[in-house]
């Protein structure tokens, strides 16, 4: 994997950090298939649990195509954040072109019932130029 763009946000004392990847192994250039993974890092820095309940992504290739992910948790969880904590996980985007980028927002909740969208900010999905 070659590394990428890294964000990062923070929304009510909720740290979304994104790093992306790009997977030679797992690309086809020839067949206009670009596979990127991506690790995201969510931090509760406040004082109360918080609960991820679920995602919204939107996904934009080399060409300006948009697609619009949403779905309940992520990699099939919803992870409860107990103050300090700290949720990581990896995924992936396949993407028609060798540049794109991500952005998007978790649907939390609070230990009161307060919901809110933490923010994930932009970031790049691109094929580095050493790789041919």
């Amino acid at each position: 994997m070659s590394g990428g763009t890294v964000s990062e946000a923070v929304t009510q004392d909720i740290r979304v950090r994104a790093e992306s990847f790009f997977v030679p192994e797992r690309s086809s250039r020839a067949e206009g298939y670009y596979f990127f993974a991506y690790r995201i890092q969510i931090t509760n820095l406040g004082s109360e649990t918080t609960q991820l309940l679920s995602r919204t992504w939107i996904i934009t290739d080399g060409d300006g195509q948009q697609q619009r992910v949403a779905g309940p948790g992520v990699v099939g969880e919803q992870p409860v954040l107990v103050p300090g904590a700290t949720f990581e996980y990896t995924s992936f985007c396949p993407l028609p072109t060798p540049v794109g980028s991500m952005q998007g927002s978790y649907q939390m909740v609070g230990a009161g019932g307060e919901r809110f969208e933490a923010e994930v900010a932009a970031f790049t999905l691109a094929v580095p130029h050493a790789v041919n």
